[in-house]
Order: C-alpha cells, then sequence, then structure tokens
C-alpha cells in the first residue's frame, strides 16, 4: 500500500498501520514461529505490549495485565478458540484485531455479530443468480469470513457473539468441535489447515440477551478484560488512543492537555463507579455506558469542535459539549442524573474546576 493510498482510507487495519513495526519485529524474530504465524508468540507479546525490535520502538497496543495478553497468545497456540469477554470500552475489539495483525498480518476476516446475523453469516451461501443458471459450483459459493480462514490457517474474528441468536452462535461449535465445514451441495467438506482460530468478544453488558449454550462455552478459553484499575492508567489510554485517532483523521487541533484528560476520566470513572474518587461521595449512574472508549470518542469529537469552531486549543465549552452527549442519553432521567452530578460533586471542586462546571450547567439548561 503506497503513501497517497494511505492517506485516503479513513481506517487503516492494525497490520497497515503499525506495519513497519511488525517487519522490525520480523527481522528481529529468533524465535521458533508456529505454524502458520508470521511471528514467534514472544514478538507477539512484545507487539501488543510494546518494548523494542533492533532500533525499532513498540508502541503498546494494549495497556493493562500483561499476563492476560500471554494467555491470550497461547491459547491460539493450541485448538481453542478464544473469547474475550468485558465491559463496553475494555480493548476487546482492539485487542482481538492487533492479535490477529501480529500472528497472521491480516484482521479483515470479520463476522459482525448483531440480530440479523444467519447461519450463512458463519458457514457460507450461494451467489443465487449463478446458482440458478448452473446449478451448485465453486463459483457460485460465497466463501464466509471463518471459512476463508479455515482454507488458509488464518484467523476469523467474531465480534460481539451474543449479539447473535442462540441458534445461529450454535453454528460454530462443530466448526470448532470437528474444524470442518460440510458441504452437501457439492459433495464435499473443508478441513480447517493448522493455524485457523477464532477470536470472539462477548460484552457484558449483552448477558442474558442471548446467552451462550454450554457446549459453545466449553469450547472457547474464555478470558476476561478488566476495566482500568486506576485512574492513571486510564488516563494513559485515553491519551495515547486519542492522539492515534487524531493523528488518522489528521485533526488540526492540539492534543488535549493531560489536566483535561485527567478531568474526563474522572467525571466518568465516578459516574461508572456510583462514588467519587475518594470514596466519601455517593453518585447516581446514568443510564448508558460511560466507558474508556467513549471517553477517548470525547475528546477526539472536543478536538474536531476545536478545529473547526474554535482556536485549534480545546475549550472547556469543547469538553461540555461531549460530556453532555455521552451522558445524557435517556433525555429525562439522564439530564437529571448530570445536574445532580455537576451540583453536588462538580460545583464544589473548586476554582480549578469552576470554568468547566460552568459550561457543562449551560449546555445541559
Amino acid at each position: 500500500m503506497g503513501l497517497d493510498e494511505k492517506q485516503t482510507i479513513l481506517r487503516l487495519p492494525a497490520e497497515r498501520l503499525y506495519e513497519e513495526e511488525i517487519a522490525a519485529l520480523k527481522k528481529a524474530d529468533q524465535d521458533t514461529r508456529p505454524t502458520g504465524w508470521q511471528l514467534s508468540p514472544r514478538a507477539v507479546l512484545t507487539f501488543l505490549t510494546g518494548g523494542k525490535a533492533g532500533r525499532t520502538v513498540i508502541t503498546p497496543k494494549y495497556i493493562g495485565n500483561k499476563r492476560l495478553v500471554e494467555m491470550a497468545i497461547a491459547t491460539l497456540l493450541t485448538d481453542r478458540a478464544l473469547m474475550l469477554i468485558g465491559e463496553p470500552g475494555t480493548a476487546k475489539s482492539w485487542l482481538s484485531e492487533n492479535l490477529t495483525a501480529a500472528i497472521h498480518g491480516d484482521s479483515s476476516k470479520v463476522i459482525q455479530g448483531t440480530a440479523g446475523t444467519t447461519e450463512e453469516h458463519i458457514r457460507y451461501s450461494w451467489n443465487y443468480a449463478m446458482l440458478l443458471a448452473q446449478g451448485p459450483s465453486d463459483q457460485a459459493l460465497v466463501k464466509s469470513p471463518i471459512y476463508k480462514a479455515m482454507e488458509i490457517g488464518g484467523i476469523a474474528r467474531f465480534e460481539e457473539i451474543s449479539r447473535c441468536a442462540s441458534e445461529v452462535q450454535d453454528a460454530l461449535i462443530s466448526i470448532l468441535s470437528e474444524k470442518t465445514i460440510s458441504i452437501p451441495e457439492l459433495g464435499r467438506e473443508l478441513s480447517a489447515s493448522r493455524g485457523f482460530s477464532i477470536i470472539a468478544t462477548a460484552n457484558t453488558r449483552d448477558r442474558g440477551v442471548n446467552e451462550m449454550s454450554a457446549a459453545l462455552k466449553r469450547r472457547f478459553n474464555m478470558i476476561v478484560l478488566p476495566a482500568p484499575s486506576d485512574i492513571e492508567t486510564e488516563v494513559d489510554i485515553v491519551q495515547k488512543r486519542v492522539g492515534e485517532i487524531s493523528a488518522n483523521y489528521e485533526l488540526q487541533a492540539e492534543l488535549p492537555e493531560e489536566e483535561a484528560v485527567r478531568k474526563v476520566v474522572t467525571v466518568f470513572r465516578e459516574l461508572r463507579s456510583g462514588t467519587t474518587l475518594d470514596g466519601k461521595g455517593k453518585v447516581k449512574s446514568p443510564s448508558g455506558v460511560i466507558s474508556t472508549a467513549e471517553a477517548i470518542s470525547l475528546l477526539t469529537g472536543s478536538m474536531a469542535l476545536a478545529a473547526s469552531f474554535g482556536s485549534g486549543r480545546i475549550q472547556d465549552q469543547d469538553i461540555a459539549a461531549g460530556l453532555q452527549g455521552a451522558i445524557v442519553k435517556d433525555e429525562e432521567k439522564d439530564r437529571l442524573v448530570w445536574k445532580e452530578y455537576l451540583e453536588n460533586v462538580m460545583k464544589k471542586r473548586g476554582s480549578e474546576w469552576r470554568s468547566l462546571y460552568n459550561a457543562c450547567s449551560e449546555m445541559n439548561g
């Protein structure tokens, strides 16, 4: 992919975004590489958690418990699939994408789980015009991302698996057990090549919507990704991702100062936990998801506001607009929750919070 092509793509996949780092790791990697892998497990870990490859600095893609990443990589060395579970914004999809990019160099084989996902999305479907014209054939077969991954020994990603109907989820059972897909129309079956696996993600907020069967759960190694354990870690994550995303979008604004990031993260952590950071005050939580991902989106949006309609430097008015949109989802209930937080918590925090408090109060009406 050339430089001009990169500049015209809205969102680069991880293997393109970090292709120089992957190339450096390949060159420096002296450890044994499993069949179908482009990097050794140790090199994959370095790609995800940061380090050096020769003179190239490898930026951390996942900031959190390193042991969880090691467990995820180890799972993909076995015949078990990997399930990443967590609250919204705990970097499940981001970790899934970067794991796949590091191991196979292609993170594009994705199924997005929704209420409309069918068994055909998991196995295969047909080009019905060709099917009617010439009957079942290889040319008429439309391969699913999982089918393609099985052919080449790659990794398929299944995002938000718990959004799919239970009978659709169960189409995975035979694939994960037998590592085959039967194609009765063509009188044959596809057997997975070595290296094939599936990384699925599941949102804990969806638990109970379409509960996974015990049979399917047994075929996954489950790893729970926690929310950032402390405010310093969350601030680091938000700053890093805002910098990456804003560079990709070429936003003509200064990156938010650490104080602004810390204020947003503080508000989110308190509303999420239902208590102030010092543990002395109780607060009500809004109906929506107040996640790390939302904080990243809020600050990126604030940069866009500042670049297009401001001085190019994020002001409290820009942050207030983002907070209003992120917190007030259910109009009446969330507006009252937010107003109560502003009056009982933010207003009492002193002069350094006064400007943000005024901007938020004006926005909330």
